[in-house]
């Protein structure tokens, strides 16, 4: 009796000096091994798994777990709890007797003894069992809980805390788990079943069913079925995925391992799962033409933020995990907008130049490039407009000649799509889409274009959008955003009745790969831009799917999902576009009002040799970053000054253009459409000066060869 006495003095003081937590500390300290990543309002989206060694979910409050858990988890394991004060002596008293006489009984532990132990390590059961001192030391804890916390503070903490089967801890993790639903869920077999493992939770299908029907028989409830519910419940543990799941792909590229548990995304969860939903069903529709992935990508165009991820098309995809968003693939005729604001902005054409769309050989360092058309026909000259509205190819290349792979390069990587190869690499294919790029990177260059050329990363965090560079001519972008919201101008490829035309303002292109490999449509409205890729992960081929079947109905369904109740309004005219009413040469096309950069307008556009030679606006020649190379084997001596003009055309450079005044190194040279100049070694900036007195243009480019003395140099 002294030995009890002074072992449960020493519990208690051992007890009192071990500093009791609080409700809220235990709830604070809950660490889930899953992230769970919320939308831009709180809603949650997708749950990742961070921590292999637990299944523990977010803490769920006692008001969101079923009444019939509740009352399940109370029977089993503490029928008094609502009445007794840490300890039930009485049941202890029960227990103590059956220890005596060798009879089963049920534990005399309590709801509050056992959450003592799972709070505190030095109370945890052992394997070997309690001893004397700890059980005393677990009752006067217990005691002391029941003192300082409310009876529902006890028990949520507990089925937070709990184990129940192998990994599983807590309540949510349950039942998510075995039962593919919310706690708040749980009905009256599933929580005796819940139940039954806190008691046994490695014990066999069978047994546990055994017990979940003793609990419900308590209550008076049938338990037909309960049995065959727990051997299928307990056969799928792990199987399910647990939380939300529907934005994989994002969660992966932007969860923090180490972060929060809770982690806010700029996705909008209504638009994601609009987005999920209308790919998926398109994607079935395509299945018989050899198509079972896809994705999308929905940017807000003033911030950046991904409103919406789609990286596959789930369980119709054979590559599930592959994140469409990411993979790098060719776009196809997606680039043609960008190599036409180039050229635009470098004056070489107007939207109302004539360009000759017939069969065309392009000499590369691989032999003979011969671009077609989508078609197989030639459309003899066509306007600039027509021509990227209706996305011909082969007036796409030639303007791609004009402006330069290399000026085009460079223009793609400062658009953020950061190619890997040099401009020699991709040749003149470039113009059509040879270089791959990804999902997100094409997207946020349209959004560039959406933004009147300005350019900003993809923000996938709340409020870290950075601040925009100019990388594009206002005026120049929006030439291109006018063509490619303009129906007229892509009805002799699309039709009339096409996916592409919307209730509201939306500029809109397709795009298919080589051997209808991928297929793309990229668009922006005036507050959303939206990209959508269809094709298959393996990059097999896809059978008789165009750019109006393949992506563009999924781009309409976003499009007008997102502007039901306020259509898009067209972005005002930029400054420095000026209207002219055109007329072509031969009634080529139909006579128009015709947007021109200030400077360029016509009233009447001819279709003559010279411009199927590529004649241009502004300086035709020589290019923006040309290199031009003197012979080091000719002496200094015999080189002509700049002064000098020589016979021999090997020895010049002739500058080409629209007449008017040229200037070199801020000095005038001359005037005309033409002007020869001897090369001095060095870099240079040429200027073209209009009869108005307004710079057409300038270039700059460089001249290498021998080295020369620079006090014989002429000025």
């Amino acid at each position: 009796m002294k030995r009890a006495a002074a072992a449960l003095a020493l519990a208690s003081a051992c007890a009192a000096a071990h500093a009791l937590p609080t409700f809220v500390e235990v709830k604070a300290a809950h660490r889930p091994s899953d992230v769970t990543l919320v939308d831009r309002n709180g809603t949650p989206i997708q749950t990742v798994r961070v921590d292999k060694s637990v299944r523990r979910l977010a803490w769920t409050p006692l008001a969101e777990i079923s009444p019939a858990l509740r009352t399940a988890i109370v029977l089993s394991e503490d029928r008094r709890f609502w009445e007794h004060s840490g300890v039930d002596w009485q049941a202890a008293a029960a227990s103590a007797w059956g220890n005596l006489w060798n009879t089963r009984t049920r534990g005399a532990s309590t709801l509050t003894m056992q959450l003592a132990g799972l709070i505190d390590e030095g109370l945890a059961r052992p394997g070997g069992g309690r001893s004397l001192g700890q059980k005393l030391g677990q009752a006067v804890t217990a005691a002391r809980l029941e003192r300082q916390w409310k009876k529902t503070e006890i028990l949520e903490a507990y089925l937070n805390a709990v184990p129940f089967r192998g990994e599983i801890v807590g309540i949510d993790a349950l039942a998510q788990t075995l039962f593919g639903k919310r706690p708040s869920g749980l009905d009256a077999h599933e929580s005796a079943i819940a139940a039954a493992l806190v008691r046994s939770p490695n014990a066999k299908p069978a047994e546990v069913g055994d017990r979940a029907c003793g609990i419900l028989v308590l209550q008076r409830l049938d338990c037909a079925g309960v049995r065959a519910l727990a051997e299928t419940s307990l056969a799928r543990r792990g199987a399910m995925p647990l939380g939300e799941q529907i934005a994989p792909h994002f969660a992966r590229a932007s969860i923090d391992p180490a972060g929060a548990s809770v982690q806010t995304s700029p996705i909008d969860a209504r638009l994601q799962r609009f987005a999920v939903t209308t790919l998926r069903r398109h994607i079935a529709e395509l299945a018989g033409r050899n198509v079972e992935d896809g994705a999308v990508v929905v940017l807000d165009n003033a911030s950046g933020e991904v409103l919406a991820w789609v990286g596959s098309s789930g369980d119709l995809s054979g590559a599930a995990a592959v994140d469409g968003v990411l993979a790098r693939r060719q776009p196809g005729s997606t680039l043609k907008p960008f190599v036409y604001a180039l050229a635009f902005e470098e004056r070489l054409i107007t939207p109302a130049t004539l360009i000759d769309d017939s069969p065309a050989q392009i000499a590369t360092a691989s032999g003979l490039y011969l671009p077609q058309n989508y078609d197989k026909s030639w459309h003899g000259f066509v306007s600039a407009r027509t021509a990227l509205g209706a996305s011909l190819n082969v007036p796409a290349v030639r303007v791609g000649a004009m402006v330069g792979n290399d000026a085009l390069l460079a223009r793609l990587n400062a658009l953020g799509l950061a190619l890997p190869q040099s401009a020699g690499w991709y040749g003149a294919s470039l113009a059509l889409g040879s270089a791959d790029v990804t999902l997100v990177g094409l997207t946020n260059a349209y959004r560039t274009l959406a933004n009147g050329g300005r350019h900003s990363p993809v923000a996938t965090a709340l409020g870290t959008n950075a601040a925009p560079v100019r990388v594009v001519d206002p005026a120049a972008a929006y030439l291109v955003a006018d063509i490619l919201a303009d129906d007229n101008a892509r009805v002799r490829t699309f039709g009339w009745a096409s996916p592409l035309a919307t209730r509201g303002f939306a500029a809109v292109k397709t795009g298919t790969s080589k051997d209808m490999r991928d297929n793309w449509c990229l668009g922006f409205t005036d507050r959303y831009t939206i990209g959508v890729w269809v094709g298959n992960a393996s990059g097999e081929a896809m059978h008789d799917v165009s750019g109006t079947s393949g992506a563009a109905p999924v781009w309409q369904a976003i499009v007008a999902y997102l502007h039901a109740g306020s259509p898009s309004k067209a972005p005002p005219r930029a400054a420095g576009v000026v209207v002219r009413h055109v007329a072509f040469d031969g009634q080529r096309e139909p006579e128009r009002d015709e947007l021109f950069l200030a400077g360029s307008e016509r009233t009447r556009v001819r279709a003559t040799e010279e411009v199927a030679r590529g004649a241009r606006y502004g300086i035709a020649s020589p290019r923006d970053g040309s290199i031009f190379a003197i012979d080091p084997d000719i002496p200094p001596t015999a080189r002509p000054s700049s002064r000098q003009v020589p016979s021999s055309p090997s020895k010049v450079i002739t500058f080409e253009g629209e007449l008017g005044t040229w200037r070199l190194d801020g000095r005038a040279v001359g005037s005309g459409e033409r002007l020869r100049w001897a090369p001095w070694p060095g870099r240079h900036r040429l200027e073209l000066v209009a009869p108005s007195g307004e710079t057409l243009q300038t270039v700059a480019f460089e001249v290498r060869g021998a080295g020369v003395r620079t006090d014989r140099a002429p000025r």
